[in-house]
Parts: structure tokens; sequence; C-alpha cells
């Protein structure tokens, strides 16, 4: 795991978003296809705005999954991961040769079925990913389930996260924050062949903290991201006041 820290969030973003992007170009290079997951929320935004502005990407040989959606949530509301990503990311680039969207507003279950189904048939690539304040892992919250083989499961979000969610101004209130989700499993997510976390902001100074110092645990999701052989860590100075001079010097 590589720790990178930078200035601001826009520096942070560049960065993440160019390393993401020669990641991508390189796999189109050598497999002739790229197959990629997306991230969404506050601490996407400069990760994105920059992969957008990446010219060496042949958008049509890219595949594009996306972690979690919440259950029940119309497509239409401002909170809704597959509005944020058409309108943040779909909208602003060539074709894709396919955008495996989450419906929220199906049958979880059989949801979780079909995009799981899809997921498998397409190995990935290069994961984009973020940190919640809790610790989170897309949406598995703390105690997340290690152990599931299932590739997206149906969850229930705890106060922390939902609290999160209205805080960032995805809600009015924190009970229109939805109770369930759907979600990539972690082990999904550390099947990646590589990970970039981009984690900017204040907010998550003690959930980074947790994810690096701690010892793996699923008290701290994140945590496993330790166990990851290609990840790399993009941190601001504020995301990253909390580390100690070891884990700033990786």
């Amino acid at each position: 795991m590589k720790v990178s820290i930078y200035n601001t969030p826009v520096e942070l973003g560049k960065a993440a978003g160019m390393a993401a992007a020669e990641l991508i170009s390189k796999t189109i290079e050598s497999n002739g296809t790229a197959n990629i997951i997306l991230a969404t929320g506050t601490s996407q935004f400069e990760t994105l705005n920059q992969l957008i502005a990446e010219k060496n990407i042949d958008w049509s040989k890219v595949v594009m999954f996306h972690l979690d959606e919440y259950i029940r949530l119309s497509s239409n509301h401002p909170a809704s991961f597959v509005k944020y990503l058409q309108e943040r990311f779909l909208a602003h680039v060539l074709q894709l040769k396919a955008a495996y969207l989450i419906n929220g507003e199906a049958d979880a279950l059989e949801e979780c079925k079909r995009i799981g189904n899809l997921i498998k048939k397409h190995p990935i690539d290069v994961a984009l990913i973020g940190i919640g304040e809790n610790g989170h892992l897309a949406f598995n919250d703390p105690p997340a389930d290690f152990e599931t083989e299932e590739s997206y499961i149906i969850v229930m979000l705890d106060e922390a996260c939902r609290k999160q969610q209205m805080g960032e101004g995805w809600f009015k209130s924190f009970e229109d924050v939805p109770l369930r989700a759907i979600t990539m499993s972690v082990k999904q997510i550390l099947q990646s062949k590589n990970i970039i976390c981009s984690v900017p902001d204040s907010r998550k100074a003690i959930a980074v903290k947790n994810t690096l110092e701690k010892t793996v645990s699923n008290i701290y999701p994140a945590s496993i991201l330790q166990e990851h052989k290609n990840c790399m860590i993009y941190l601001d100075k504020d995301s990253a006041a909390l580390l100690d001079d070891q884990q700033r010097s990786k």
C-alpha cells in the first residue's frame, strides 16, 4: 500500500485521476479493454474531474461498474448514485463499451444477482474508491462482512453513515436518508487488480488513521486495504492530519 499526501483536495484529485488514467490506458493497451469501478460522493469530485479531462483513454473500450446505490430511491433524486455518475461522469466522456448501473428501484435481491453475475464476467482492472467517515468501504459499514463471497449484497446503513450522507447535503433531513442499500462486497472490491483510494477532508481524518494504523478488523472496514498489493491511497493534509510520522513517510 502506498500513501501520498497533498496540500489540497484539488491536488489530490489531479494526482489520483492521472494515476487512474495511466492504469486504464495501459490496461487497454495490453488487454484491449479495461474494466473499472467508480465511487461517488463528495470525496470523488476532483478525482473524477481529472479523469474525464484525460485525453489518452479510449472510452469505447472501457466497462464501468460502481460501488453502491440506495434501495427504493428514485434515480432522479439528488442523492442517487446513478444520477451522480450520469451527470458527473458519463455525460462528459465518449460512450463506454458498457456502463453497468445498479437499479435501486428494482427488486433488491434480483438486482444483486444481476449485477453480480455481470461483474464476475469482467475482472476489475482499476477500482476508484473512497473511505467513509465511519471507515466504511462502499456501504460496508462496521462491523463489515469480510467473508461473503457474493459480489453485491444488501446492507443496513448505520447512523454514522446516514449522518454523513445528510451532512454532505444529499438529503434534507436524517429521516430522509434510506435505511438500506445495495453495495459491492468487501471481497469483490479487493479482487480489483489496482485500487486508487481518494480521501480528502478533515472529517475523514479519524477514519484514515484507523485504516492505516489499526490492525485489520471489520470494525475498521477500510483497514482491509492494508492487505491489497496494489492499493494507492491519496490524502490531503487535512485527512492525513492525525497520522503518525511513520505512516506519513510511506
